[in-house]
């Protein structure tokens, strides 16, 4: 009598094209692939040791996510940001940001704010250090969009977030932004702390203006 089936059998590893893609997406954020570069599929299989097959079903991830373009007949390309692109993207985060703000200040727990106002603190100790900024910087974004619960703009956000680092000019890389940005998040734990729902909300729509004007 054959065996019946597991119910419950074992989760299949991570996939091969999944460790690929976050590879590839690693290399891109780091430039080491350049916005506007063409992608050599067989080089890069060789370099990982791989066939095409998984490096391919890998460049279709970043091609949803919007990191590569599939051109036809062409092959794959790293996206290059124009100024349109990077407006509507801070459009959207704008949107989506304030409207997480004022929920933040309005239905946030105590504890909830207190984590906030914790990452606002790893920014004021990274100030003089770029990297470390950035990373925490986007950490509080995240977190901000965590405590509203929106499952669906935290998802939207992430993914603009992604193509936003292809930006070649960096809001932050401005002179004095990184300074100005603290002072706009400063401000914006002061109306989350306050309650100050309107407050919130105008305060991330003109910390978004601000980077805008800065890129």
């Amino acid at each position: 009598m054959a065996a019946l089936a597991d119910p419950n059998p074992p989760l299949s590893p991570r996939a091969l094209y999944q460790d690929v893609a976050e590879r590839l997406r690693q290399q891109i954020f780091a430039r080491e692939l350049e916005p506007g570069g063409w992608i050599d599929e067989m080089k890069l299989a060789a370099a990982f040791g791989i066939s095409r097959t998984p490096l391919r079903e890998a460049l279709k991830v970043l091609a949803a996510e919007g990191l590569v373009t599939m051109k036809v007949r062409r092959g794959a390309y790293v996206t290059e940001m124009s100024r349109d692109d990077v407006t509507q993207i801070y459009h959207l985060l704008a949107l989506l940001e304030s409207d997480a703000a004022a929920t933040v200040a309005a239905e946030a727990s105590p504890a909830q704010r207190a984590e906030l106002a914790a990452l606002h603190a790893q920014l004021e100790k990274q100030v003089r250090r770029r990297d470390e900024f950035f990373a925490a910087n986007e950490r509080f974004h995240v977190m901000l969009l965590q405590v509203a619960g929106n499952r669906w703009a935290l998802q939207t956000v992430q993914d603009l977030r992604k193509v936003m680092k292809l930006n070649r000019h960096h809001s932050l890389f401005k002179q004095g932004r990184l300074a100005q940005s603290l002072a706009e998040h400063r401000a914006l734990i002061q109306a989350i702390e306050a309650h100050d729902a309107p407050a919130a909300a105008r305060l991330m729509k003109a910390h978004f203006e601000s980077g805008l004007e800065a890129a």
